[in-house]
């Protein structure tokens, strides 16, 4: 039977607590097919779903125990078998994809039903910069597609070097947004050349007393609140975060933003993954996105590549790389 080391646990535990395990690979069923994983990102979102915090998360991936017991919701490799009912791919295919809820692609393979939002990955696109440009690209293009965007908006990017924040950037400038963004003393230089008109080092500058007003205050972090971000914004804007807030505070806010007046809360609700990961890939092919990836683990080293994720220094995206060393 041909095995695979793949990330393993069984119940919801700390980052340092998952491990590497060896299992049994399986022949996919008629309309499976099977992907040897090239690459993957270790996320914030994957370090919601191993630890099963916030509680609301497990409502989607089991709530006592985790329905999959292998983590990892994106990767990108090449199609390595294929049931015989599949007829939209082919073995040599290469594929990239994505699962909020899990994929189950922390390890050397992974089957898929035909229906989960997999696609064709251009051979231009390295396999690393494809599984780094989905998770934090896709909660990015959910930012913008809740708010009506015009050329000359002002916006503000808190968190510019995150994998969510490094997208926004990218994208704000596309639609011809004027776009501020903070950043760390260390990294000011990378969040420049993603574009941005104006890069705030939060660790020197006291932004939020200047006299600067936003169409979009875009919290990448979530670190933030609305009390605090509301007077960035001009009366009719936006503040939207990547995180519920405290005690869940931006959906409430978001509910009452339903009232037409003053500034108003947004909470990205992500959906529709198939056409974020086809708007990147757009934007790829033009040159106009490029996503920022901070270092590369081996699987060997999943649980520091976990640590690190959650230990919030990561710059841009983690990734997790699957080429077997046997």
């Amino acid at each position: 039977m041909k095995t695979m080391r793949a990330a393993w646990r069984e119940k919801y535990c700390a980052p340092d607590a998952v491990a590497v395990h060896t299992r049994e690979i399986r022949e996919p069923h008629a309309h499976e097919m099977r992907v040897r994983v090239i690459a993957t990102t270790v996320n914030r979102t994957d370090v919601a779903v191993l630890t099963g915090k916030p509680f609301i998360m497990r409502f989607f991936t089991g709530l006592m125990r985790p329905k999959l017991p292998i983590p990892g919701t994106d990767f990108a490799g090449t199609i390595d078998a294929v049931g015989n009912e599949v007829t939209e791919f082919k073995i040599g295919d290469r594929v990239w994809g994505f699962d909020d809820q899990g994929l189950s692609s922390q390890a050397e393979y992974v089957i898929l039903s035909e229906k989960k939002v997999v696609l064709q990955l251009s051979a231009k696109t390295s396999f690393a910069d494809a599984a780094a440009g989905i998770e934090g690209a896709h909660y990015a293009c959910n930012f913008l597609n809740k708010v009506r965007l015009t050329a000359g908006q002002k916006v503000l990017v808190l968190g510019g070097t995150g994998a969510i924040g490094s997208a926004l950037v990218q994208f704000c400038k596309h639609y011809g947004l004027e776009v501020t963004a903070t950043a760390p003393t260390a990294h000011l230089e990378k969040v420049k050349a993603l574009g941005a008109d104006r890069v705030i080092d939060y660790q020197k500058e006291d932004f939020w007393t200047e006299k600067v007003r936003y169409n979009f205050v875009f919290d990448a972090v979530g670190k933030s609140t609305y009390g605090r971000c509301k007077r960035l914004l001009l009366p009719k804007g936006f503040y939207i975060s990547s995180e519920p807030g405290p005690g869940g505070q931006n959906i409430f806010f978001a509910l009452l933003g339903l009232l037409p007046f003053g500034p108003r809360v947004i909470f990205p609700v992500p959906s529709n993954i198939r056409r974020s990961m086809s708007f990147v890939a757009d934007l790829a092919a033009e040159g106009k996105f490029k996503p920022l990836i901070d270092r590369h683990y081996p699987i060997e080293k999943v649980a520091e590549a976990h640590m690190y994720v959650a230990s919030g220094q990561k710059v841009g995206n983690v990734i997790l790389d699957l080429i077997s060393m046997k």
